[in-house]
C-alpha cells in the first residue's frame, strides 16, 4: 500500500477518535449536571413544602378549634367554657408543721379539683396584702380581722357567675371559720350566688372542715351547700398523692 495512503488512514482514525471521545465527556457531564440541579431543586423544594403542608394543617386545626358560631372558644383562669368553677384563698409563707411553702395548701387542693374537673378558676387575692409571711403574726392579724367582723378587699374581677352550676370554694381554716375575706366575697356576690350548688374543701392543722359548710349555708341562704372536703395542710404539702386520692373519691361521690 502507498506509505502516503496509510499515513492519511491513520490521521482519520485519530481524529475521529478524539471525536468521540469529547462527545462521551460531554454527555457525563451533561448526566452528572443534570443530576446536581436535581438533588439542589429537591432540597430546596422540600422545606418549602413542608412548610406550606405545616401551614395547611395550621389552618385545618384552628377551622377546627372554631365553635360553628364564627368565634373560637377563649378559656382561661378567669372563665371560659365550664359550667363548673373553683373559687380559693391561699397563702404562702410560714404554715403550721410544714415550715416556709412557696405554694398555698389551698392551691394545691383547688389545682387538683380543676385538673379532675375541668373547672374554671378564680382565686381570691387581696386587694392591700397586709398578711405577714410568718405564721404567729399571720395568726394574730387573721384574729383581728375575725374580731372586727372586718370584710378585707379582694382584687380582680370575678367572672361571670351565671355561666357555673356548681362553684367549689375553699380556703383555710382561720380561728375555726372562713378567713374574713371569703364573707366579703359571699356578700358581694350573694345575688349571683344564688341557686347555685356551692361546694366548700379546706386546709386545716387539725380542724377538719371546721363547720365550712354550715356557716356557707348561712352566708348564702338561697344556695345549695354539697359534701366538703378537709384536707390537713401537711398532707397537702408532704403527701400530696394522698391528697389526690382523697379529692378523686370525694369528686366521684359528688358525680366527677
Amino acid at each position: 500500500m502507498n506509505k502516503k495512503v496509510v499515513i492519511g488512514l491513520i490521521m482519520t482514525g485519530m481524529l475521529m477518535f478524539a471525536g468521540c471521545g469529547q462527545s462521551g465527556t460531554d454527555t457525563v457531564r451533561e448526566a452528572s449536571q443534570a443530576g446536581n440541579d436535581q438533588q439542589t431543586e429537591t432540597a430546596v423544594d422540600s422545606p418549602d413544602t413542608a412548610l406550606a403542608q405545616s401551614g395547611e394543617a395550621i389552618a385545618e386545626d384552628a377551622q377546627a378549634a372554631d365553635t360553628g358560631n364564627g368565634e373560637g372558644v377563649d378559656v382561661n383562669v378567669n372563665g371560659g367554657s365550664s359550667d363548673t368553677l373553683v373559687v380559693y384563698f391561699s397563702r404562702t409563707g410560714e404554715q403550721y408543721e410544714v415550715g416556709v411553702i412557696d405554694k398555698g395548701n389551698t392551691a394545691i387542693v383547688a389545682d387538683m379539683i380543676v385538673e379532675q374537673t375541668g373547672a374554671d378558676v378564680f382565686e381570691i387575692l387581696p386587694q392591700e396584702d397586709y398578711y405577714p409571711y410568718t405564721y404567729d403574726e399571720l395568726t394574730d392579724v387573721a384574729k383581728k380581722e375575725q374580731n372586727d367582723n372586718a370584710r378585707p378587699a379582694y382584687a380582680g374581677e370575678v367572672p361571670d357567675l351565671s355561666q357555673y352550676s356548681t362553684i367549689f370554694i375553699g380556703a383555710p381554716v382561720w380561728w375555726g371559720d372562713w378567713p374574713m375575706i371569703m364573707y366579703t366575697f359571699f356578700e358581694e356576690n350573694a345575688d349571683a350566688l344564688s341557686g347555685k350548688n356551692l361546694i366548700p374543701f379546706s386546709t386545716h392543722a387539725g380542724s377538719g372542715l371546721s363547720g365550712f359548710d354550715q356557716k356557707l349555708s348561712e352566708a348564702c341562704p338561697n344556695s345549695t351547700v354539697g359534701t366538703g372536703l378537709a384536707i390537713a395542710g401537711t398532707d397537702a404539702q408532704n403527701d400530696p398523692e394522698k391528697v389526690r386520692q382523697s379529692v378523686g373519691e370525694w369528686l366521684s361521690e359528688l358525680g366527677y
